[in-house]
């Protein structure tokens, strides 16, 4: 039976989210491929809704640990900029507890989206658990 999907990234409040739903492994191709999982960015605000299709590998994994890390201390990130995969921006606002995510596709609709939603600390907990799940359900290898 298939597991359900696993919303890695889940950023949402004041009417507006920006979603990282992954929906499973995709089969590899040739052996000697990379594991990959399935994912759909999700993007709903009272302007503007869209859905971007994304591949995410172990290394894309590893570094959403790292960009968590970096939103934990205090710092902006940028996630899979400067790959094929679709780019996630994330800006903190210092004097709100707001950020500005940005989802950047530079290979397919050439379309980039900013939102403004709710950051608090309990989101952070929430985050590390949503990536841990997903590590648990489909374990990748990388080859």
């Amino acid at each position: 039976m298939a597991e359900d999907p696993i919303d890695l990234i889940c950023l949402e409040g004041d009417g507006n989210s920006v979603i990282l739903r992954v929906a499973g492994k995709e089969q590899r191709k040739r052996p000697a491929e990379s594991d990959a999982l399935v994912g759909e960015f999700l993007v709903d605000t009272p302007f503007v809704r869209g859905t971007l299709k994304t591949w995410i590998f172990p290394e894309d994994l590893r570094e959403w640990q790292q960009a968590l890390d970096s939103l934990d201390a205090g710092r902006d990130i940028a996630w899979c900029e400067g790959k094929r995969n679709p780019w996630l921006f994330v800006e903190l606002d210092e004097d709100d507890d707001r950020c500005t995510v940005t989802i950047k596709d530079h290979s397919m609709s050439l379309t980039t989206v900013t939102v403004t939603v709710p950051l608090v600390d309990a989101w952070f907990d929430d985050a590390y658990r949503r990536l841990d799940l997903v590590w648990d359900t489909w374990p990748m290898t990388e080859d």
